[in-house]
């Protein structure tokens, strides 16, 4: 298979003048792997990842007879593994592009690949969560196939929902990942966190008992969350058009499904390996040896090492719902 290259054919007008300034590219906000652990495997150990849940004792009811000893509990251990993948794209650029174009090809090349970078493990975080096993359908709906456009996101729904978390026993969120680091925890005021598509939170708005963020009374630990447009009951919702959306997967495959998540601590996991967790690779014009006899290909790309995995299903739960259209 040929390898894609960029050329001076690929970039239009090259010798016409024009505003050096670039339009900037519509970016999502991807949010998915802000609330979970961050457990990093060192570099030369391994690529599977054990993360160890254990379980809660049950209540000792049973008065102590004086002068026996009782039977004790036992601890009970719960072992889950990830496989970390390998993921990556590069572009390759030509010599007489950088020589001919006015613009700052390489600059540009970066960026780009920065942002499918970014979306590439967030969309990958996104599509693990929305496999759990907690479900709540909108509505009078009890699977996906039977999700109306009518049956949507409501106060009533998110009082459910967070009703079924706090018997899962599911705690609050008190931290996020500090974007600025990737790793680092800031503190947030103890919350759940909902993530949400515009499309519902149209129609979320639209709830009296819905707190836009500039109500919000008093200050908030942390500060307002990025994404962040309001709070309902106690969950804190945050926006982004990658929320996951199920096309045509309600009634009569033609009806688009919405998936709200909302979360509690200890969720999830995120893991990569220390050090490689993401690079940007540069070879320059010359360095493809024989395989570049005459320094006519130049590349960027970028490669990192990921995992994500629901570490315990009751902790979050996600409303399978409709939306005005």
């Amino acid at each position: 298979m040929p390898v894609a290259i960029t050329g001076k054919s690929q970039v239009a007008n090259i010798n016409s003048y024009y505003d050096r300034t670039l339009l900037e590219r519509a970016t999502p906000l991807l949010l998915h792997s802000k609330f979970g652990q961050v457990r990093d495997i060192p570099k030369n150990n391994s690529d599977v990842i054990k993360f160890r849940k254990y379980s809660a004792l049950s209540v000792a009811t049973t008065p102590l007879t004086e002068g026996v000893t009782p039977n004790g509990s036992q601890l009970a251990v719960t072992d889950s593994y990830a496989t970390i993948g390998n993921y990556g794209d590069y572009v390759t650029l030509t010599d007489k592009l950088k020589m001919e174009t006015e613009d700052a090809v390489e600059t540009e090349a970066t960026q780009i690949l920065a942002e499918q970078a970014a979306l590439t493990l967030d969309t990958l975080t996104r599509d693990i969560l929305v496999a759990g096993t907690t479900i709540q359908y909108a509505g009078a709906a009890t699977a996906r196939d039977e999700v109306t456009a009518a049956m949507k996101l409501s106060v009533s729904e998110i009082r459910e929902a967070v009703r079924t978390m706090k018997n899962n026993k599911a705690k609050k969120l008190t931290a996020m990942v500090d974007a600025s680091s990737g790793y680092a925890t800031s503190p947030v005021d103890a919350c759940y966190v909902g993530i949400i598509h515009p499309n519902a939170s149209y129609d979320l708005k639209a709830d009296s008992a819905f707190v836009p963020v500039e109500k919000y009374a008093g200050s908030v630990k942390g500060g307002v969350m990025a994404g962040e447009i309001g709070k309902l009951d106690e969950v804190r919702f945050i926006e982004t058009t990658e929320a996951k959306v199920f096309e045509d997967a309600g009634v009569g495959a033609a009806v688009d499904v919405y998936a709200t998540l909302i979360f509690g601590s200890n969720a999830y996991g995120v893991t990569r390996i220390s050090g490689e967790a993401m690079k940007t690779i540069r070879k320059q014009l010359g360095s493809g040896g024989t395989s570049d006899p005459l320094d006519q290909r130049a590349s960027i790309g970028w490669k990192a090492t990921y995992v994500t995995k629901i570490l315990d299903q009751l902790n979050m739960l996600r409303i399978e719902h409709g939306v005005t259209a």
